[in-house]
């Protein structure tokens, strides 16, 4: 790809500075234009989204469009669906949409084994599925090896197989892995190994202690009883596994659900629910691919984060699911987000003359309500809110569902509009921004669809801040040292350490 200019040095993002010396009061914006509503909301697929309560009129999503056309987003997304290596850092293409891909849809050269993959993995689950014997799937993974399958799993619970039992293990500390260890028993449990080098220090600790716990309990049949999403198949024959699926680097662990690694969705939900949630996503795919700029969700969702992160100067985004099932999801879109932009140099390797990733956090509704809600509407800080929402309930309790959506429509602008109050105490400035994304229902297709729209949001703020979203090299430092300083803890060595380091090294020795 010929080099895209950057954001902060597109004619467009002088104007935008413009804009924003003259900020948008929502109230007022309201009361002038009837139309506001429908001008900054859209259908996409499976998903509804109104914008209009956000500090933006039609001058700046004018110009944001023209930002994003002076920085190339359209040329970059055009190069990651023809597979280009636009992954710099690393020298990969970036293809987790082909992942979702119907067959037949694709010319991709690697299309093919994606199809003979996915139908290995989806028959393998439908033999777990028909497998009374196994009640429960322990998934050991870290990062993007658990947080979409977990995420994705408690969800779709309403889909979820009766007589199967779904456990989540990420963390070293063995706190985790003993608690579902003791849930369990060794001849009825399905272990799941998600790494894809089979090296993956958290990972294979949590996995080594699960298969001394499996011999210990009596258990037979490791090879019945542990499964591998993995390349490194000899490591995982030598741990005496059989099954073993693969996938491919150009697939990066927070975009990886879509592939072997969403083996424990496709046995929780079964095959035709797993094709469902790819099917959601590739519309997606095509929406985004295909939708001029001005009727693009994920561009607009992307150029509206780079307004609110670099005009208006709001560095942390609030997410709001307002369905219990959901609430994995800001865990899972910290990910996405943080570690895809959470980046200081552009693709030349210069330090960035703006911010990229905003911070994001948040709790389902209405308990986030009763939490930190007070900060939203009465704090020092402008913090935008993303609430989501669901039309219609899967469960038949009266007036529970009522509330619920009552409550998400009613925090939205009571942000917006505010109250005044002459003491201060109880005075809401109002004005504070947020989006609100609506599904008519949580089913697989619509889940799958919400998760892409994500990932090709994220791709958009990243192209036009000129980084690379698809490498994550600020993982590894920790990782080098935390191997030398397990070391340590062992030998007692503190030599060349920091004073701090090694005063707490001793502590933590005296004291283990």
């Amino acid at each position: 790809m010929q080099p895209r200019l950057r954001g902060d040095q597109a004619p467009a993002w002088q104007a935008l500075r413009a804009h924003a010396a003259s900020p948008v009061d929502l109230k007022s914006a309201f009361a002038a234009d009837p139309g506001r509503f429908e001008a900054f909301s859209q259908q996409a697929p499976q998903v509804f989204a109104d914008l209009s309560k956000n500090r933006i009129d039609g001058a700046v999503q004018s110009l944001l469009f023209q930002l994003a056309r002076q920085c190339g987003v359209e040329q970059h997304r055009d190069a990651m669906f023809a597979g280009e290596a636009i992954n710099s850092t690393e020298g990969r293409a970036v293809k987790h949409w082909l992942l979702r891909s119907p067959r037949g849809a694709s010319a991709d050269p690697d299309a093919q084994l994606v199809h003979a993959t996915l139908d290995a993995m989806l028959d393998y689950a439908e033999r777990i599925r028909a497998d009374a014997a196994i009640t429960d799937v322990v998934n050991i993974g870290i990062g993007g090896s658990d947080l979409g399958p977990q995420m994705a799993v408690t969800a779709l619970q309403e889909f979820v197989l009766p007589g199967k039992r779904f456990h989540f293990v990420s963390n070293v500390d063995g706190h985790e892995l003993a608690a579902v260890l003791r849930q369990v028993r060794a001849q009825s449990t399905l272990f799941l190994l998600a790494s894809k080098t089979f090296t993956t220090i958290e990972t294979m600790t949590n996995a080594r202690s699960a298969r001394a716990w499996f011999d210990a309990q009596g258990g037979k049949e490791v090879a019945r009883h542990f499964a591998a999403i993995t390349t490194n198949v000899a490591e995982a024959k030598a741990f005496g596994i059989g099954a073993t699926f693969g996938f491919w680097d150009w697939v990066g662990g927070r975009y990886s659900m879509w592939s072997a690694i969403g083996l424990p969705i496709a046995i929780a939900i079964g095959a035709d629910g797993f094709r469902q949630l790819l099917a959601g996503a590739h519309e997606i795919d095509q929406h985004f691919a295909g939708a001029p700029l001005e009727q693009n969700l994920p561009v607009r969702l992307g150029l509206l984060d780079v307004w609110n992160r670099n005009f208006l100067g709001m560095g942390s985004r609030s997410i709001a699911p307002y369905h219990s099932a959901l609430r994995r999801l800001p865990a899972y879109l910290q990910q996405l987000e943080m570690e895809s932009n959470g980046k200081r140099v552009d693709l030349q390797g210069r330090p960035l003359a703006a911010a990229s990733s905003p911070v994001l956090w948040g709790e389902p509704g209405t308990n986030g309500q009763h939490a930190y809600f007070q900060m939203l509407h009465q704090g020092t800080d402008v913090v935008p809110v993303e609430f989501i929402a669901v039309s219609r309930a899967s469960h038949r309790l009266e007036r529970h569902q009522e509330l619920l959506l009552a409550n998400a429509l009613a925090q939205a602008q009571a942000l917006m509009q505010g109250r005044a109050d002459p003491g201060g105490h109880r005075d809401f400035p109002g004005n504070r921004p947020s989006s609100f994304l609506l599904l008519d229902e949580l089913t697989p297709a619509s889940l799958g669809a919400l998760v892409a729209l994500n990932e090709h949001r994220v791709f958009v703020s990243g192209s036009v801040w000129g980084i690379n979203s698809f490498d994550q090299w600020g993982v590894e430092l920790g990782k080098v040292l935390a191997t030398d300083i397990a070391q340590r803890l062992e030998s007692g060595d503190v030599s060349g350490l920091d004073a701090s380091t090694a005063g707490l090294l001793r502590r933590v020795r005296a004291s283990g």
